[in-house]
C-alpha cells in the first residue's frame, strides 16, 4: 500500500484531514497549465467485466513477466500498474473501455504476482521499490515499446512515479492515484506519531518472522482484510476478490511482499545495482511528465493529502478527488473516473 511521502512523513497526520476537504471532483491544483480533457468516455459499470483475456509472457531483465494485453497493437501505448494486496483484475473495467478508445493496454503483474516469476532460483526475492520499476522498463524493452503513458495505484503508482523520474524518455503521461510516493529508506526510518503507525500496522507486522510466516500462511485472510479496511465502502463479492486472490499463490509473493516493507523500514537492504538509482530518488526528485493524481474520498489506506504532494509535479498537472464512497483501489471501484483520467493526460501529448 502507498508510502505516505516520505519527507513529508511528520506532516501526515495534520495535512490529510484538511486536504481531503479542499478538493472536490474535478478540482485543479495546477502548476503549469491544466488538462484540455480528452474524448469523454461512455458510462462504465464497475464490475462488468471479469476477465483480460490470455496471459502472455515475457522474459523482460530478471524477471518472465506475465501480462493481459488488449487495444490495437499500433496504438498509444498505455501501461496499467496494480497494487498490493490486489492484481490485474483491479483494470478488468478500465482496460476495455481504453481499448475500445483506440489504445493499445498492458497490463502486468508486478513480480511476485500471477505469473511474473524471477528467472534466477537463487537470487533475493527483493520487493525494493526501484527493481519493480525497472522490471516495467524492461518489459516496455522487450516489447519494443519506447515510451508509455504509465497509470496505477498504490504499488503501481509508487512504480510509474519512478519511472517518471528516472526515466522520463520513457513515460508521456502519467495518472498515479495517491499522488507521489517516492521514498528512500532514510526516510522510511523516521517515527511517525502513534496514531500513523497504527495505520501501518502490517508493516511493523512483516518485520517480524511470526509475521512472514503469519501472511505465508493467511494470505488470502490476510488480503481481504486489507480490501475491507482500505475501501471500507466497497461492496466488493466472494467471486471479484477470489478472482484476484488468485494471483498471490506465486511462490515468490510472499517473500517479496515482505521484503517491500522490511526494505521501506531500513531492515533489511535491496541489491547494490540499484544503489546509484536509489541516490537519485533519495532527492525526490521533482516530475516533469504530465501527470493527473486521484484520490478516493473513503481511501482507508494510509495516504499522503493532495496539497503535501502538488508543487512535485512541475509540468501539466492536475488533481482529481472521487467521491461517492471510493476508497483505495479506485480503477476497480470507479473505473470510469480512472479510465477518464487516462484519457485526458494523454490529450494533447
Amino acid at each position: 500500500m502507498p508510502t505516505v511521502l516520505q519527507h513529508s512523513r511528520r506532516r501526515f497526520l495534520n495535512l490529510a484531514g484538511t486536504a481531503i476537504a479542499a478538493f472536490q471532483l474535478g478540482s485543479h491544483v495546477a502548476k503549469a497549465g491544466t488538462f484540455k480533457p480528452g474524448s469523454k468516455l461512455p458510462a462504465i459499470r464497475p464490475g462488468t467485466a471479469t476477465t483480460l483475456g490470455p496471459i502472455r509472457q515475457v522474459v523482460a531483465g530478471d524477471v518472465s513477466i506475465g501480462y493481459a494485453e488488449a487495444g490495437p497493437a499500433d496504438g498509444p501505448v498505455v501501461i496499467l500498474l496494480h497494487g498490493w494486496p490486489y492484481d490485474i483484475h483491479s483494470f478488468a473495467d478500465v482496460a476495455p473501455a481504453l481499448a475500445a478508445a483506440g489504445h493499445r493496454v498492458i497490463i502486468p503483474h508486478l513480480r511476485g504476482y500471477g505469473t511474473t516469476r524471477l528467472l534466477s532460483p537463487t537470487a533475493l526475492r527483493n520487493g525494493q521499490p526501484v527493481a519493480v520499476a525497472a522490471d516495467i522498463v524492461a518489459l516496455m524493452d522487450a516489447l519494443g515499446i519506447k515510451s508509455a503513458t504509465l497509470a496505477g495505484y498504490d504499488w503501481g503508482a509508487r512504480t510509474a512515479n519512478i519511472i517518471a523520474a528516472l526515466w522520463p524518455e520513457r513515460c508521456r503521461a502519467m495518472v498515479s492515484v495517491s499522488g507521489y510516493l517516492i521514498g528512500s529508506q532514510q526516510a522510511g526510518r523516521m517515527p511517525l506519531p502513534p496514531a500513523a503507525e497504527l495505520q501501518w500496522w502490517y508493516q511493523f507486522y512483516f518485520a517480524t518472522e511470526r509475521g512472514r510466516e503469519g501472511y505465508d500462511k493467511n494470505r488470502h485472510d490476510f488480503a481481504k482484510l486489507i480490501w475491507q479496511t482500505a475501501s471500507p465502502k466497497w461492496a466488493f463479492d466472494d467471486a471479484t476478490f477470489a478472482r484476484s486472490a488468485a494471483a498471490f499463490d506465486n511462490p515468490d509473493h510472499v517473500d517479496i511482499v515482505v521484503h517491500n516493507y522490511r526494505w521501506r523500514l531500513g531492515l533489511t537492504q535491496g541489491e547494490a545495482k540499484y544503489d546509484a538509482l536509489e541516490a537519485k530518488l533519495a532527492t525526490f526528485p521533482d516530475i516533469s511528465v504530465p501527470t493527473i493524481t486521484m484520490e478516493g474520498d473513503a481511501n482507508g489506506a494510509p495516504h499522503p493529502a493532495p496539497e503535501s504532494y502538488a508543487k512535485k509535479f512541475a509540468g501539466r498537472y492536475e488533481h482529481r478527488l472521487i467521491t461517492g464512497g471510493i476508497g483505495h483501489n479506485l480503477p476497480q471501484e470507479a473505473p470510469h473516473a480512472f479510465a477518464q483520467a487516462v484519457i485526458d493526460v494523454m490529450a494533447g501529448v
